[in-house]
């Protein structure tokens, strides 16, 4: 049975889609929006209040935080979109193979896939970082080393259901190969909860880069990075909290909004799932 979609459901998804949207517009188009030079400084006004010439105030160095927002817009989402294709296909491609093929190669890939869950997964992030150095590839490189794991281990739970259906063991009768059977029949039927994973997936990535970049380990100064501000403003959160509250604001905005937009999906899409995996019975039984 599909799950309704009321208004409540639509009025999240449209909230989650829009967050999401403004986020990625906002990225793409940075350096145009962006009214300062981020980097350029003014330290006869630093940690100057919120005004007309600087909406959101200056910084401790007396560089313009809008425009260092909208610019660290850019490495969030470059962060969340790279970490979410590199550690979805990697995940993708295990869990299909695990979850098809079965036998000892399931239990290969699934101890390997609980070797990585045994370790808490920001902490193995640090330590990799600590390890390749502080710089946005690494991060990037953590982060996918980590971010692979929910993937295949979802993607496979799928796959050993979808392989029992009567269109793949028509597909596998009629002579089609292992691979061709995953391509055309299981990967589709797979698409839809690969999607909300991405969409959750991107909000844990671009979350992890922030903590990482607050602890120093992310990408380096004077590159405007949202979790970098926020540990800039920890100082001076009594005489100038705006360094730290507009940056959390703008975490807080782009992971709610992913999260809503996942959740949303959820229910948007699991109608469509099932009226998939049916058109593809009914394909094999002409």
């Amino acid at each position: 049975m599909s799950r309704p979609r009321g208004g409540t459901g639509r009025g999240t998804l449209r909230l989650g889609a829009g967050l999401a949207l403004a986020v990625l517009v906002v990225a793409l188009l940075a350096p145009f929006l962006a009214p300062h030079d981020p980097n350029e400084q003014a330290l006869d006004d630093r940690l100057a209040p919120p005004s007309s010439a600087h909406w959101l105030g200056l910084d401790e160095l007396g560089r313009d935080i809008l425009s260092r927002l909208i610019m660290g817009a850019r490495v969030s989402v470059g962060v969340g979109l790279s970490v979410v294709l590199m550690a979805g296909l990697a995940g993708t491609v295990i869990g299909l193979t695990a979850g098809y093929f079965g036998g000892r190669v399931d239990a290969v890939l699934m101890r390997l896939t609980d070797l990585f869950m045994a370790f808490p997964g920001i902490l193995l992030a640090i330590a990799l970082v600590a390890v390749l150095g502080p710089a946005l590839r690494n991060v990037v490189v953590a982060l996918v080393v980590i971010g692979w794991v929910g993937y295949a281990r979802l993607v496979r739970g799928q796959v050993l259901q979808l392989r029992e259906m009567e269109f793949v063991l028509a597909a596998r009768a009629a002579g089609v190969t292992s691979w061709g059977v995953i391509v055309r029949h299981v990967l589709p039927n797979v698409m839809p909860t690969l999607v909300v994973q991405a969409s959750l997936g991107m909000a844990g990535a671009i979350l992890a880069e922030a903590s990482l970049s607050f602890l120093g380990l992310g990408i380096q100064p004077p590159t405007p990075s949202w979790g970098a501000m926020i540990n800039a403003g920890r100082s001076h959160l009594l005489d100038a909290p705006h360094l730290a509250l507009f940056p959390g604001v703008a975490i807080l905005l782009t992971v709610m909004g992913l999260n809503f937009l996942g959740d949303a999906l959820v229910g948007w899409l699991e109608p469509r799932q099932d009226a998939a995996v049916d058109r593809s019975q009914q394909h094999s039984s002409i």
